[in-house]
């Protein structure tokens, strides 16, 4: 990994030139709307929940399960690698030769074996032995070479600081440096482009209505076009400060979300207690959410208070959420993705607070698909073994 002294500073600015650098090996992942979720999210499904907030929620779904690798993972990746290639005397010094390393179980592994395959680099991933197969069979297929560890952090941490002995391979870590928020921030740029765009495609749209029929529509004054918040899943933390960035100055609000089992809401609990807290345990069916808040996102999140809260659901209604995303939108998500669409329908805390702060008007929403990296075999036993989570 560059060094990150030498990294970009933190501010939107440098999130768009992460897009730039990026643009070339990434996916531009498309934005999806629905009008049956917005009207539950809203409380007018027939399904709402007499006596509970009632916010008038408009929903707007980024879709990072369509990204290279399927998940948002790839931003950080080929941003780290572009970064580490402009590093005075990496590529002189034998760099490429030597390779990278990370220790990873999931995303972030398929992600910079990827990266390093289209840069012809060598990438050394440790993985933990009980790493879901389909994900070790992924990450080798991109080429890189797999040691395996114990699955403390302990045991990777061990294993990976063995390989950079060994090899002399840069470590580039999955959320824990300015590199990687930068380019997974590359998303948050997107998404409020896209949601634009389509806003007035859809006023344009009216607009012509209107004329055929002889009323013209004129827009409310003082409306701004555009999101209003994005709430994002969190577990290192990298993609959510990384978003946050690319909302700074804009008045978008950005919230986080976090499965509540076993403890792994650590972040809401440590922006909440003003103290981070390094250290997680819990099998959440977010696999993708048991990490800890790093470091630097959290300097971001909490420190520059880029984050405006977190918000934690169940495990019953992030499967209720997977359910509907399935159901209703026709997309394939991991678990952890659900976890945003959760806190919209069903935290109670952030519906009142939508409800009272925006009125009438509402909010027009967006949630972060973060990935679509799951089994079936997985969804079928997740399922079927919680029918009443997903009622």
């Amino acid at each position: 990994m560059a060094d990150p002294s030498t990294s970009p500073p933190l501010t939107r600015a440098s999130v768009a030139a992460a897009r730039e650098l990026i643009k070339p090996f990434v996916h531009r992942t498309p934005v999806i709307t629905s009008t049956s979720l917005s009207a539950l999210a809203s409380g007018t499904d027939a399904g709402a929940d007499a006596g509970k907030a009632n916010p008038k929620l408009r929903l707007w779904f980024k879709c990072e399960n369509f990204q290279k690798v399927g998940a948002f993972k790839a931003r950080g990746a080929f941003h780290a690698i572009e970064r580490l290639k402009q590093e005075p005397g990496w590529l002189e010094g034998g760099g490429p030769e030597k390779g990278v390393v990370t220790h990873s179980s999931g995303n972030h592994a398929q992600a910079l074996s990827l990266a390093a395959r289209a840069n012809g680099i060598p990438a050394h991933i440790v993985m933990p032995r009980i790493s879901a197969p389909p994900k070790i069979a992924a990450t080798k297929g991109y080429g890189a070479r797999v040691i395996f560890s114990g699955s403390t952090s302990v045991e990777r941490e061990a294993a990976t600081a063995q390989v950079v002995e060994d090899t002399g391979a840069r470590l580039v870590p999955p959320y824990d440096h300015p590199d990687i928020i930068l380019g997974q921030g590359t998303l948050g740029l997107e998404f409020q482009e896209q949601v634009e765009e389509l806003m007035m495609a859809a006023e344009e749209e009216e607009e012509e209505d209107g004329k055929e029929e002889g009323a013209g529509k004129k827009k409310k004054a003082g409306s701004r076009r555009g999101l209003d918040a994005i709430i994002a899943p969190c577990g290192g933390g990298g993609m959510l400060s990384g978003v946050a960035l690319s909302c700074e100055g804009t008045g978008i609000r950005v919230f986080g979300s976090e499965p509540s089992f076993q403890g792994a809401d650590d972040a809401k609990r440590g922006y909440e207690s003003g103290t981070r807290v390094e250290a997680v345990s819990s099998l959440t069916v977010a696999d993708g959410l048991r990490t800890p808040l790093g470091r630097i996102p959290w300097s971001v999140i909490y420190e520059r208070r880029l984050v405006s809260g977190f918000y934690s659901v169940s495990e019953a209604d992030i499967i209720r959420a997977l359910r509907l995303a399935y159901e209703r939108l026709k997309v394939v998500v991991e678990p952890s993705s659900a976890v945003p669409l959760a806190v919209a329908l069903y935290n109670e805390d952030f519906r009142a607070m939508v409800e009272r702060e925006a009125g009438e008007d509402g909010w027009d929403v967006g949630i972060v698909f973060s990935g679509g990296n799951v089994s079936l075999e997985a969804l079928g036993k997740l399922f079927s073994e919680s029918p009443e989570m997903a009622k």
